[in-house]
Order: structure tokens, then sequence, then C-alpha cells
């Protein structure tokens, strides 16, 4: 099965049968939505590996970041290829990668290698999220840039296969409504 914005060209051409196209998911928004926490949750809920994009961040990214300097396009561009190829050689039924994705034409380039793409995007409100950036530690992104992530976010538009979930509800509601808004966009 292919989502609603997928074509059949587009089904993975390594997923495990041609009938059944690997579920990918791409768990989006801020820093201090809960990306990792919740996509860790969703991939075991759905019994798929998980992937956090910050891994895949080249070091000289990562030591911008850490310095309290945001990364421009181009710093992104090399990381953005690396997620989507992630995303489009999984063999497996599927897999959850956690990833900023905060424009759409950085989720149009992970979609570039991965059509079939599912946008899982966390949102919250400015208090929620600083209260989780100021109790969280040993992360590379200081919560002073969380203000340019809000700037640079821009919402998904209506041609975009996405679950949206507001990160104000209980963790279980959280997990609950992803994984049925998943498996509704993806036909399973």
């Amino acid at each position: 099965m292919t989502t609603p914005n997928a074509t059949p060209e587009s089904a993975a051409p390594h997923s495990e049968s041609p009938k059944s196209p690997a579920t990918r998911v791409v768990v989006m928004g801020v820093s201090g939505a809960g990306k990792s926490t919740i996509g860790t949750l969703v991939a075991d809920a759905m019994n798929f590996p998980f992937v956090d994009a910050d891994s895949l961040h080249p070091l000289e990214n990562i030591r911008k970041m850490a310095a309290g300097t945001p990364l421009n396009d181009e710093d992104r561009w090399p990381w953005l290829d690396l997620v989507g190829h992630e995303l489009a050689t999984t063999r497996g039924k599927g897999i959850v990668v956690a990833c900023s994705a905060l424009k759409r034409r950085y989720r149009d380039a992970i979609r570039a290698q991965a059509p079939d793409t599912i946008f899982l995007h966390l949102e919250g409100s400015l208090e929620v999220l600083s209260s989780r950036l100021e109790g969280r530690s040993g992360h590379f992104m200081p919560p002073n840039l969380l203000a340019s992530q809000l700037d640079a976010l821009e919402p998904m538009e209506a041609d975009e296969a996405a679950v949206v979930i507001d990160i104000a509800a209980s963790m279980n509601e959280i997990l609950d409504a992803a994984v049925a808004g998943i498996r509704q966009v993806s036909g399973d």
C-alpha cells in the first residue's frame, strides 16, 4: 500500500514484498518536542527500527550547534541527504527516524529519496517546549536556539502525508494518537 500522496512508482524498491512497501516515518518538530522519545516509543509500538537523525549530522554541524550557531541550508543538505537515504534503503517493514524537518524544502529533500514518507509532526507551545529543554542535559542543542527553530518552522501542507500531534497531551495519548495516525495515513 502507498500513502495518499504516493504514486505506485514511489513504492520502496527494497521493501519485503512488492505488495506491501515499508512504512517510513519521520518524527519531526523543534528541539524539545520529544522527537527521540516519541520516535523510540512509536518504533517500539510498530516493531520498526529507530534512527535519530542527530547521529547522522556531520561533526562540524554538531560543533556549530553546540556553540549556539544555527545551521544554514548549506550545512543541512548533506545531512538531509543521509536522512532520505536511511529511509529509502530500509529493508524491513518500516522505519522511524527523528529529524527536525522544519521547512517544506527539507521535507521535500527527504521525499526526493523516500516519496512515501509520513511526517509525524510533534507541535507544542513555547512554554511547553522551553520547560522540556530546561530539564534536558547532555544534548548539543542549547535552549536559546528554540526561538530560531520556531521562526523557521513551516507547518505541514495539505499535500504532505502527515500526522500532527499536540505534545501537551500525556505520553500514552501522544503514542496512541501517533500510531493510529500513522496507520491511517499508511493504509494499514
